[in-house]
């Protein structure tokens, strides 16, 4: 599960100038094809994910504090995907889905294939383990190729806004990892 997480940190910023299409909004496709609607379609999906795998932890975990960093990140997630939404509709942006081999909907698939396997303190580490890769790429990825890309000041100002809370999330994940 982490090579696969570490080769999608590798292959996203590629294959997320794929994403991009024309949109049935004004936004014009940035390099590459990358474009706000492309943007706002990871973003969503990414944090759809992570709701579906706290959500999976907060019922499945053995360690109490993991059980509730799963139900922080499903609820923090649903709240920022509500917001994100929001933006979308205000914007008159509607987000492209992402394709169905995108890196990190493939990483999402194989991991909740896995969790779904695990049990007790294997689940926990593997879970905790998960949410360490998973927003150290997304992170990478917002940092380095979805906001140079974006050309809606609101969202990019959104977007960046969002970073202080994906980073507390990978180093709480860290921190439980390390607990043990």
């Amino acid at each position: 599960m982490r090579l696969t997480a570490l080769a999608s940190i590798a292959l996203l910023p590629a294959l997320a100038f794929g994403q991009g299409t024309m949109s049935k909004t004004a936004n014009k496709p940035a390099a590459g094809g990358l474009d706000d609607a492309a943007i706002v379609g990871i973003l969503a999906a990414a944090n759809t994910w992570d709701i579906s795998t706290g959500g999976l932890a907060a019922k499945k975990a053995t360690r109490s504090d993991v059980k509730e960093f799963g139900q922080m990140l499903a609820t923090v997630h649903t709240s920022v995907l509500n917001q994100a939404k929001d933006l979308a509709k205000k914007l008159n942006i509607t987000p492209t889905p992402v394709a169905k081999d995108f890196p990190l909907l493939v990483d999402y698939n194989n991991t909740m294939t896995k969790l779904n396997s695990l049990n007790g303190a294997e689940f926990d580490r593997a879970f905790l383990q998960h949410e360490v890769d998973y927003h150290t790429a997304v992170l990478n990825a917002v940092t380095n190729t979805l906001l140079p890309a974006i050309k809606n000041a609101e969202l990019k100002k959104f977007v960046e806004s969002l970073a202080p809370a994906f980073i507390a999330h990978k180093e709480g994940a860290q921190n439980l990892l390390n607990k043990k």
